[in-house]
């Protein structure tokens, strides 16, 4: 359970599964995982091909102003990369640990509405050469896109790059 964690000491891996991954048994675990996914306001996870979108309620960001809280928006959308790595690697058949070596993003216009966040590789050749490099080396970089829209109109683009640590 969330409340029970305590600083320095990891949670419990989700143990790997044959096949896909059942989505709302990992954004159940994600939110035990890290807490502060319980506030973050995803109602829906989905993937097709090496895209993994989220459906989110602003409700929970909303800033001063009315409209989406920029820190919110950008843990968001750190979170939605480390999520894509993750689930990647379980599908590999892998339980590796991923880290966020560097991000950024671009604010294109204010967040206004329910929204979608949709990542992807920045590289369509990202994940073979992943692959390539876990196999070879047992580590490896992988830079993603992350994009959020109020409907169609694109409110924000951020980029990060997703360094897979070697197994302990």
């Amino acid at each position: 359970m969330a409340a029970s964690r305590q600083a320095g000491v990891p949670y419990p891996r989700l143990a790997l599964t044959e096949g896909p991954d059942d989505l709302a048994a990992f954004q159940q675990w994600l939110s035990e995982a890290i807490p502060m996914v319980g506030a973050l306001g995803i109602t829906r996870m989905d993937r097709q091909g090496d895209t993994l979108t989220w459906q989110l309620a602003l409700a929970p960001s909303l800033n001063d102003k009315g409209t989406g809280f920029g820190g919110a928006l950008t843990a968001q959308a750190t979170l939605l990369g480390w999520c894509w790595v993750t689930l990647w690697l379980r599908a590999q058949g892998r339980a590796q640990d991923v880290v966020v070596a560097d991000a950024s993003q671009r604010f294109h216009a204010p967040v206004t509405s329910d929204y979608h966040m949709m990542c992807s590789p920045q590289d369509s050749q990202g994940p073979i050469k992943l692959a390539d490099r876990l196999h070879e080396r047992g580590r490896g970089r992988i830079t993603l896109d992350q994009k959020l829209y109020c409907g169609n109109t694109l409110c924000l683009e951020a980029t990060g790059s997703y360094v897979v640590l070697p197994e302990a």
